[in-house]
C-alpha cells in the first residue's frame, strides 16, 4: 500500500487538538457532556454520530478505527474487546431463526462453539465444508443460507479458500461472506479487496504485537458497521476500552518492521526444520511443498510466523519431552507477539487416545517471534536431542 506510512503514523491523528503531542492521548472517560438539549437529543437518536458514552464511541478508539479500516481498504471498522466478540457480533447480527450458515470445517474454537452450541438454540444450523474446493460451497448452499464463514488460512494446517471465487458465488446467491484474516493481517492479505463483505481478525496477535492486550477487529461497509454498532456492540457491551485501543495504536507503528523481521526468521527456521531427521513434515503456506502454494502466493503478500510441523514420533511422550525441553520457545496459545511459541496438538488428546499413525496427533504449531534465528534453531536442536 503506497500510503501505509501515512495510515500508521498520521491518519486520524489531529495533533493540534491535543497539544501537538506525538502520541495521541488516552481519552480515559466513560462519559461526554452536552450544553444543549437538542444536541443530546440528536445523539440519542443516533449514537453512531458522535460521542455519548465510551461503551460506544470514544476519540482514542476512533483513531484506531480509522487506521484499521484504511489498512483493510474498507469503509469502516469496529473494535471489540476480543476476537471472539468480533466473530460473534458479525455472525449474530446477520442471522435469524431458521437461517443456515456454511462454514469452513474446523474454524477457530470459539467460532465453532457458537455454531454448535449457541446458534442452534435459535434454530440456526451450520454445515461445515472442506473450503479448499469451491464446489463444496456450491453443494452446501441451501435456500435459507445467509452466511458463508471463512478462515483463510486457518491456524493449524493453514487450509486456504479461493476468496474471490467464494465472494463471487455468495454475491450471486445474496449471501453475506465473513473471513477471519488473523493469520495474515491487513498487510499481507486484503479480503475486502477480493470481494468479501466483512473481515475480522484477532488484534491480540500481530496488531498489538506485545502480548499485552486482547482485542478483535471487524471491517466492512459503513452501513453494516452501524447496524452491528447499534445492536450487538452496544447491547453486549463488548467494545474495546480506550487504554487497550491506545496500545493497539502503539502496536501499529511497528507492524511492518515486525512482520518483515518475523517473516525473514521464519524462512530460516522452516528451512532448518525441513531438513531435520525428526521432522516428518513442515506445513507452511509459503513453502513450495504446501498443497495450495500457488493460491497462497496469489492471495497473500506474506505468511508471517505461524507454521506447523508433524514430528516423527511413535509415542506421545516423545512430543511431550520435546515441548517441555524447549528453553526459550514458550508453550502457549495465540501468536503475534515478540516471543516465540509452541503448542502441541496432543495437549488436547488424552494419552490413551494417541495414534502415531494419525499425523494430526503429531502436529506441533510454532510461532516465530522477534528472536534471532540462530537462537531459536539452537533451542530446537537441544530439545530434539532430548526427545530421541
Amino acid at each position: 500500500m503506497n500510503d501505509l506510512s501515512y495510515i500508521l503514523n498520521e491518519l486520524g491523528e489531529d495533533r493540534e487538538q491535543y497539544f501537538r503531542a506525538i502520541s495521541p492521548p488516552i481519552m480515559q472517560t466513560s462519559n461526554f457532556a452536552f450544553k444543549k438539549v437538542e444536541d443530546l437529543r440528536k445523539v440519542f437518536e443516533d449514537e453512531f454520530s458522535t460521542y455519548l458514552y465510551s461503551r460506544g464511541l470514544n476519540p482514542t478508539v476512533d483513531i484506531l478505527r480509522q487506521k484499521l479500516a484504511a489498512l483493510d481498504e474498507a469503509e469502516d471498522c469496529l473494535v471489540f474487546n476480543s476476537g471472539a466478540s468480533a466473530i460473534f457480533a458479525s455472525v449474530f447480527s446477520n442471522v435469524q431463526s431458521g437461517d443456515h450458515i456454511v462454514s469452513v470445517r474446523n474454524p477457530y474454537t470459539w467460532a465453532q462453539r457458537m455454531f454448535d452450541n449457541i446458534l442452534p438454540r435459535f434454530g440456526i444450523s451450520t454445515t461445515y465444508v472442506d473450503g479448499t474446493h469451491i464446489e463444496n460451497f456450491e453443494r452446501a448452499i441451501l435456500p435459507n443460507t445467509r452466511i458463508i464463514y471463512l478462515e483463510s488460512p486457518n491456524s493449524w494446517d493453514f487450509a486456504l479458500q479461493d476468496l474471490r471465487a467464494v465472494a463471487d458465488l455468495a454475491r450471486a446467491e445474496d449471501i453475506i461472506t465473513i473471513c477471519d484474516n488473523s493469520y495474515c493481517t491487513p498487510l499481507y492479505q486484503k479480503p475486502v479487496v477480493m470481494g468479501i463483505d466483512m473481515v475480522l481478525q484477532s488484534a491480540t496477535k500481530y496488531i498489538g504485537g506485545h502480548s499485552d492486550v486482547v482485542a478483535g477487529v471487524l471491517t466492512g461497509t459503513r452501513q453494516m458497521m452501524k447496524k452491528i454498532f447499534d445492536n450487538e456492540l452496544l447491547n453486549m457491551g463488548n467494545g474495546i476500552t480506550p487504554f487497550n485501543a491506545w496500545l493497539l495504536i502503539r502496536g501499529l507503528r511497528t507492524l511492518p518492521v515486525r512482520l518483515e523481521r518475523i517473516s525473514g526468521t521464519t524462512a530460516k527456521v522452516v528451512d532448518y526444520l525441513k531438513k531435520h531427521p525428526q521432522v516428518e513434515e513442515v506445513i507452511f503456506p509459503f513453502d513450495p511443498s504446501f498443497p495450495q502454494y500457488e493460491l497462497a502466493r496469489e492471495q497473500m503478500a506474506g505468511a508471517c510466523g505461524l507454521f506447523t510441523i508433524v514430528m516423527k514420533a511413535e509415542k506421545m511422550q516423545q512430543i511431550v519431552t520435546f515441548c517441555e525441553s524447549l528453553r526459550h520457545i514458550l508453550m502457549a496459545v495465540s501468536w503475534g507477539g515478540h516471543e516465540s511459541l509452541a503448542i502441541p496438538r496432543c495437549a488436547s488428546i488424552k494419552p490413551e487416545h494417541f495414534d502415531a499413525g494419525n499425523r494430526v496427533h503429531k502436529m506441533i504449531r510454532f510461532y516465530v517471534g522477534l528472536e534471532d534465528p540462530d537462537y531459536l534453531i539452537a533451542d530446537f536442536e537441544q530439545a530434539f536431542a532430548k526427545s530421541r
